[in-house]
């Protein structure tokens, strides 16, 4: 399995100060910037364009791993990768047209992700698994931060890591929701090997640490 990889989601930091935030987090041993991009159409909440990410983008030499919650998601793959997104994530759910989706991605230079809701079937990768880079699980409905992980996705980790493996590809696999100390062991131990984590670093005093619980709780 890959090494672990911890992107913390800029969804649960400070607004105000979001540059500072991620140069913090970078300092506190993060390995990439997970950047929640949601529309109030695909799912209920609002959050950050592409202006925001080119924003930030000075401020951090990590990877900015932009999860697409939106519908329709063309326009915006290209809208981020040229705001300067290294890896862009889509919905299945979201696209009519999911190989086309993710043909764009990688034709606008950026590494691509493909990410599953708790009640998607796994088998929808089956077509899809040879094109990616990542897959992404979502453990909670997306929408918002500080949610509860739902242990039933735990199972389709499980799934998914023995897809992957049977590929013979280094695909990573990564969850996100919920993800916390006490949550982080069962995860990785389902095969994940990249985690998103947004409360769980910021909304702790020291970020540091934050992420040092995390690693401790993969490695426990």
């Amino acid at each position: 399995m890959l090494p672990l990889v911890i992107a913390p989601s800029i969804l649960s930091a400070d607004f105000a100060r979001l540059g500072e935030e991620v140069r913090a987090v970078e300092a506190a041993g993060a390995d990439w910037i997970h950047f929640d991009v949601m529309d109030n159409h695909f799912v209920p909440n609002l959050t950050f364009g592409p202006m925001v990410l080119q924003a930030i983008k000075p401020w951090t030499k990590l990877k900015i791993d932009a999860h697409l919650m939106v519908e329709p998601v063309d326009a915006l793959i290209e809208s981020f990768a040229d705001a300067g997104a290294d890896l862009i994530s889509i919905h299945v759910e979201a696209t009519k047209h999911l190989d086309r989706s993710l043909r764009l991605i990688r034709q606008k230079g950026c590494e691509v992700g493909v990410v599953l809701n708790p009640a998607t079937p796994v088998a929808t990768l089956d077509c899809v698994l040879d094109q990616v880079d990542l897959v992404l699980l979502m453990s909670v409905n997306p929408g918002f931060g500080g949610q509860a992980f739902l242990p039933h996705v735990l199972d389709k980790i499980a799934d998914v890591r023995a897809r992957i493996d049977r590929s013979g590809r280094a695909i990573r696999l990564q969850v996100d929701g919920g993800v916390a100390p006490d949550t982080i062991g069962a995860v990785t131990k389902a095969g994940a090997d990249t985690v998103v984590a947004g409360s769980a670093i910021f909304k702790k005093a020291d970020y540091a640490a934050a992420v040092a619980a995390l690693r401790a709780g993969a490695a426990a």
